[in-house]
């Protein structure tokens, strides 16, 4: 009784394991052509990336370029005329000159 048990269970034992066995090469095998499906989309993610980004990457050149030049003008303005708004900001702070508003003007 005994040793006819074993028997079976020996002959129930190797297919269980070719089964595991193919589950577990399955698995591995799907594993590394998700991870050659992921290599393959990153690979072309970035060469479009590197396709599309030198537009921006020049018209980000541009911009600062552009932004360049308009701080110089600004600062050549504000050295030319920085005085003379001083000058006059002073000017408006120290001379008094009151004027009714226009409501007050609106009910007399």
């Amino acid at each position: 009784m005994v040793s006819s048990a074993c028997r079976i269970e020996k002959a129930f034992a190797n297919p269980r394991e070719y089964r595991t066995k193919r589950v577990r090469d399955a698995k591995s095998e799907a594993q590394k052509e998700i991870e050659e499906y992921r290599n393959q989309k990153e690979a072309e993610f970035r060469k479009f990336e590197a396709e599309h980004s030198s537009g921006y990457k020049k018209a980000e050149d541009d911009a600062n370029k552009e932004a360049d030049v308009r701080l110089q003008e600004i600062k050549e303005s504000a050295d030319s005329k920085g005085g003379k708004v001083i000058d006059d900001l002073i000017h408006a702070l120290v001379e008094v000159n009151p004027q009714p508003s226009e409501k007050i003007l609106a009910k007399a």
